[in-house]
């Protein structure tokens, strides 16, 4: 499947393929077409995560050049995150040249902020805990000052933050776009509310979703924060109680909805967490009934997620299906909803 490129200027405009697994069949259609393929008391749950610029640029002590993607901020203030080689996004990940070998307590410089290696961290030695020197309103000035957006060389030309920002983002979590909610302008959640659609929200801190390092890609996604708002659960209980269905908006959503309700005996209980649920083969959704997200191509990790609300047979031909009609895929691309009707 062919990668966007670019961000549409109209992505509500985009095509939609729409799943419907019990039935085991799928049809084209367009995004917007998404209320009427929802029902009125459907609530559609987004990921409010903006997206901050975690690519930094560096060098280390020896004034190798490095960079450094964050991939999660962790309690104690340290950041967990993956060192590549010298080069940028324009080279595919797997292709870039290795980096050097960084040791517990080696120091180094990235967008002008001195920092060191805290702790190497399995399966890979890329993998890395490392504190800052400085904190707060510092530290993130200049990661917004200096760092750049997490992208990829299928990408035309660099990315600005503002591409890669839902138009509902909030609090800062995430270091890649919750993107299956790209597509949903203002116009177009409007639409949904008219149509009797609830929606609500949770704050989940998407991670990468590729390093080139294979080891470490099979590792991905890594433990994730979500904070879920005692509102968004009340909508949740509302919904069942009168019969409407939960579709979450991207797999991000769902890691949240069932990690959280996993933790408390199948009930969802609001408040912050991190959860390491993985997603595929054999899992029974408890919390969401339907999806909404991007294209995926077989093989990758997100596919199988998406095994969890299909089988694999009818995932195969929707694939084959996409491909032969020219749907996009990435994070820019075209859009799936997997839920019967």
């Amino acid at each position: 499947m062919k990668p966007a490129r670019w961000p549409g200027d109209h992505p509500e405009e985009g095509r939609l393929l729409h799943v419907e697994p019990r039935a085991g069949r799928f049809k084209d259609a367009h995004l917007a077409d998404l209320p009427s393929l929802l029902r009125e008391k459907d609530l559609l749950v987004v990921n409010d995560a903006a997206t901050f610029p975690a690519s930094l640029q560096g060098r280390t002590a020896a004034a190798e050049r490095i960079e450094l993607r964050l991939l999660s901020h962790e309690p104690d203030g340290t950041w967990l995150a993956v060192l590549f080689g010298a080069g940028d996004w324009r080279k595919r990940t797997e292709d870039r040249p290795s980096p050097p070998v960084l040791e517990a307590g080696a120091r180094f410089t990235v967008v002008g902020l001195s920092a060191r290696v805290v702790e190497v961290l399995p399966p890979s030695p890329r993998l890395l805990r490392v504190a800052f020197e400085d904190d707060g309103a510092e530290l993130w000035s200049a990661l917004y000052q200096g760092g750049r957006p997490v992208q990829y060389a299928h990408t035309l030309a660099p990315l600005s933050l503002w591409h890669v920002q839902t138009g509902y983002g909030a609090r800062p979590w995430a270091v890649e776009s919750p993107s299956a909610g790209l597509p949903l302008t203002w116009n177009l959640l409007l639409a949904l509310r008219r149509r009797g659609v609830r929606l609500a929200s949770l704050t989940h801190a998407a991670g990468l979703s590729s390093t080139g390092d294979a080891v470490l890609d099979a590792a991905l996604p890594r433990p994730e924060r979500s904070d879920i708002p005692a509102v968004t659960v009340a909508q949740v209980e509302a919904t069942r109680a009168e019969g409407g269905r939960v579709v979450a908006v991207g797999t991000t959503v769902v890691r949240a909805l069932e990690g959280r309700a996993a933790m408390n005996g199948g009930g969802l209980v609001a408040g912050e967490s991190v959860t390491d649920l993985l997603l595929g083969p054999g899992f029974v959704p408890r919390v969401v009934d339907g999806l909404l997200t991007g294209m995926h191509e077989p093989g990758t990790s997100h596919h199988a997620l998406l095994q969890a609300f299909a089988p694999l047979s009818l995932l195969g031909d929707v694939a084959a299906h996409a491909e032969a009609k020219g749907y996009l895929g990435h994070e820019f691309g075209d859009s799936c909803l997997i839920l019967d009707t």
